[in-house]
């Protein structure tokens, strides 16, 4: 067992939790997708081929949760929901395109 390092900063706890929703699979493809213009349900199915509905919807909710996107109601028939990045939103989707610069 190595020494315990004692100038270490413990990891916050937000960085954490942002770490934890980060790191579930279709969540960095479904943040790139909005940014590159996907809104509705089914424009994120076609930008992520391979996610399960299930899955894509638990992402967006998990994502709305963390205030990554806003999810808007639009009237119509049929009435339909659309998904827009929050400011928040937009600053990660910049760490990911400027992650994928760097590969």
């Amino acid at each position: 067992m190595s020494p315990r390092c004692r100038s270490c900063a413990p990891v916050p706890s937000e960085l954490r939790a942002v770490a934890d929703l980060l790191e579930r699979r279709w969540t960095l493809g479904t943040i790139y997708a909005c940014s590159s213009g996907a809104v509705r349900f089914n424009e994120f199915r076609q930008s992520l081929p391979g996610v399960s509905p299930t899955t894509l919807s638990e992402r967006l909710e998990q994502l709305e949760d963390a205030g990554v996107v806003e999810r808007r109601l639009v009237p119509g028939r049929p009435p339909h929901a659309e998904y827009r990045l929050t400011a928040k939103g937009k600053r990660l989707a910049g760490a990911v395109t400027e992650l994928l610069q760097h590969r």
